[in-house]
């Protein structure tokens, strides 16, 4: 498999990694919704150690220290969400990729928590949250 690729908004920090993508889908959660000033952002999931960073992302830390969200100091575009319930993955944003259509999203997560505004007519499966990932809604 060729290398994703990826970039924040100004190109000064950028990523890559050969994978394998572990996952993807798109969080209707409030914290990400709040994180990327979106009603809901696609992202997938690589191995942590796999991805390889240019420039000089910096970290903001919420819920208590267990999450950790890498962004881009002179934009500001959000490029990963690093979770200790996952130790060992990196959830990348679809949205940054060189080519966003290079990993299409298979779920959506917190569907429970989706804005009702929001009309979406796929067949994806509908997870309500992250940690029910075997009971469909």
């Amino acid at each position: 498999m060729p290398q994703i690729t990826g970039h924040c908004r100004c190109r000064k920090v950028t990523f890559s990694t050969p994978g394998p993508v572990l996952w993807s889908g798109i969080c209707h959660c409030e914290s990400c919704r709040r994180a990327t000033a979106s009603p809901c952002t696609a992202f997938f999931g690589v191995p942590r150690d796999s991805v390889t960073w240019a420039g000089d992302p910096k970290v903001s830390t919420s819920s208590e220290g267990r999450v950790q969200r890498l962004f881009c100091p002179d934009c500001g575009t959000q490029l990963t969400y690093h979770a200790d319930r996952w130790p060992g993955e990196s959830h990348l944003y679809t949205a940054n990729l060189t080519d966003p259509e290079r990993v299409k999203p298979a779920a959506h997560f917190h569907w429970a928590e989706r804005l009702a505004w929001l009309k979406i007519d796929d067949d994806l499966p509908k997870y309500a949250s992250t940690a029910d990932g075997t009971a469909p809604l």
